[in-house]
């Protein structure tokens, strides 16, 4: 059977709709944490001293970018973690694994299930953020976030971001037997590149672009081939026997 794009599509749509039924995916994770992520960057902009030194600026800059980089980091790891051991636990997975879709269909319209709506919020997210930037900032700050590689960097690692924290989640989600403990697993595990990215915000690892594109690649690596991965782990059969017992 070959792969099929339609089939895909199928699962990305029922999907999005179970998370719009969802109230702890609509409300919490996809609204408040997202608001939650915004406020201590916002602050920390608007209560930045006019006269800082410009090495000052830079580091509370990277700071403030650190948490809405969390977004791409801690959102998908939440609904993804959900997304195999939560169908299972509801009763609602058995009937999706004895139909003919092949595991990386239904991993692939899963991810994009996740994807698409985390880089809506987190592009939106930082979209505010430049904004309250452009307009409220004094203009020290403001340059300091114009001016420097920090909005490549966030527009290029927040999909990425995403994408790991997306694999990762569902290889969990595929393993565990507890929604709460899969949530809690994906979490941590996707702390690691967080860190890198924060430690190349604070200048403890100096940035570069050799290291920025190197660290962009491995990511783009891990997310073009993290379906075949899981897939090879995914067992439909000790699923549908989860489901049943």
């Amino acid at each position: 059977m070959s792969f099929s794009w339609t089939r895909v599509k199928a699962i990305l749509v029922k999907e999005l709709n179970d998370y719009r039924r969802n109230r702890f995916v609509m409300v919490f994770t996809m609204t408040l944490l997202p608001l939650i992520l915004i406020v201590v960057p916002t602050v920390q902009l608007l209560a930045a001293p006019a006269a800082e030194a410009s090495s000052r600026l830079d580091s509370r800059v990277g700071l403030s970018l650190l948490y809405l980089l969390l977004i791409p980091a801690i959102v998908p790891s939440m609904v993804s973690a959900y997304t195999v051991i939560g169908e299972r636990e509801q009763g609602t997975l058995e009937p999706i694994l004895i139909t003919p879709i092949r595991r990386e269909e239904f991993l692939i319209g899963k991810a994009l299930a996740i994807l698409i709506p985390t880089l809506v919020v987190a592009y939106a997210i930082f979209g505010t953020f430049l904004a309250v930037a452009a307009l409220f900032a004094h203009p020290g700050m403001r340059s300091a976030i114009f001016a420097g590689s920090h909005i490549p960097v966030q527009v290029v690692f927040t999909p990425l971001l995403a994408g790991w924290s997306i694999w990762v989640g569902i290889a969990i989600s595929a393993r565990s037997s507890d929604v709460r403990v899969a949530q809690q697993l994906s979490v941590f595990a996707n702390l690691p590149p967080v860190a890198i990215v924060a430690l190349m915000g604070f200048n403890v690892i100096t940035p570069s672009t050799g290291l920025a594109v190197g660290l962009a690649a491995a990511l783009l690596t891990v997310d073009a081939l993290g379906w075949r991965a899981v897939a090879a782990m995914f067992d439909r059969e000790r699923l549908i026997a989860g489901a049943r017992s």
